[in-house]
């Protein structure tokens, strides 16, 4: 592990991979431990892995190699297709922002939008790179515009299984979902002599609905339980899944935003797949009647997509204390200092 901060338990990777394929098979035996490992996790810490997708390894493998393709770019080639202030789209570059704390942002981001509705574009994503970068990166679009899809028809399932180990049935965050405003991110860390302060994103909770993630088979993704660190080591034939605010808030905080990091190694370059599923924008995040009772009240109001996202982008910098900053400001109960968005 040499390149990365080290600490008690650093190495200690979490275990739990849920295999999909039964429980989309609809195999009793396999749906039942699936809703057990799922229960378990977002109960605690709200992370776990899936298996058995059925995503096909090729459109991943080629997803990375687009991603790492874009980001060996000229920088003025990359910033053509740049990120403006309180725009969530576009790419970024952590090294060219002012910093003003110790957590030195080392990595670089392409965000996409991915909107899944009746009245969205089939090619958004493809569209979105040849008006920016031109011809040349339709086939990179076209990748990317797969993968995201290969995501959403992935975190449907997700979901699915989701409601199902919450006790509702099986099609209700489905059609929550239905219809949804998401992102679709390309992460680069790149290769750092580092300190221990060096950190590719600093600690915090995801404002979306749910993460899921691939990494290269490079370290760095960390995420805090029974009050420590805990590595998450890349592996090949799983995706990631974060619980983010928004799906806390649907739970009724039944479920946890996992609070996580990300570490730069000194060594080699750093690539994730990010697709950062949210509901549409005006839908109304509100928890189902059969999470609310008299021992478990309302912990949050109701509030849009649009809303959260844009007090993200304007308002307030993403930490571990985001939707509850947030829950205070829509109700005007407080004013958060203005700061920069991530």
């Amino acid at each position: 592990m040499a390149g990365y901060w080290k600490h008690e338990d650093h190495e200690v990777a979490l275990s739990a991979v849920v295999d999909l394929g039964g429980f989309a098979a609809g195999d009793p035996a396999a749906a039942s431990e699936a809703v057990r490992l799922v229960r378990a996790a977002c109960s605690k810490h709200g992370f776990f892995q899936v298996a058995n997708h059925g995503v096909d390894p090729e459109l991943i493998a080629e997803t990375h190699r687009r991603a790492e393709a874009f980001f060996g770019l000229p920088q003025e080639q990359k910033e053509k297709i740049g990120r403006k202030p309180g725009n969530p789209y576009g790419y970024r570059d952590g090294f060219l922002e002012k910093v003003t704390s110790d957590d030195v942002p080392c990595k670089e981001t392409m965000s996409m939008r991915h909107w899944v509705s009746p009245h969205s574009p089939h090619d958004m994503i493809v569209s979105y790179f040849t008006y920016h970068l031109g011809e040349d990166f339709l086939s990179t679009g076209e990748v990317i515009q797969k993968y995201a899809e290969a995501m959403n028809a992935l975190a449907m399932t997700i979901v699915e299984l989701l409601g199902v180990s919450l006790g509702l049935p099986g099609d209700y965050f489905r059609e929550f979902f239905k219809q949804s405003d998401s992102i679709m991110r390309l992460n680069h860390y790149p290769s750092k002599k580092t300190t221990e302060k060096a950190v590719g994103i600093a600690a915090h909770c995801d404002p979306i609905s749910l993460t899921i993630l691939h990494q290269n088979s490079v370290d760095g993704l960390e995420i805090f339980v029974d009050g420590k660190w805990r590595l998450i080591r890349p592996k090949s034939q799983s995706f990631i899944v974060n619980l983010g605010d928004t799906f806390m808030a649907l739970s009724n905080g039944r479920y946890k935003s996992v609070l996580h990091r990300a570490l730069v190694s000194s060594n080699v370059p750093r690539l994730t797949l990010a697709y950062f599923l949210s509901p549409e924008m005006e839908k109304k995040v509100t928890p189902p009647p059969e999470l609310v009772d008299d021992e478990n009240p309302r912990l949050y109001p109701d509030y849009k997509w649009s809303q959260l996202l844009e007090f993200t982008q304007k308002v307030y910098k993403v930490d571990t204390d985001t939707i509850h900053v947030f829950s205070r400001w829509l109700t005007g109960s407080a004013t958060p200092k203005i700061d920069a968005a991530v």
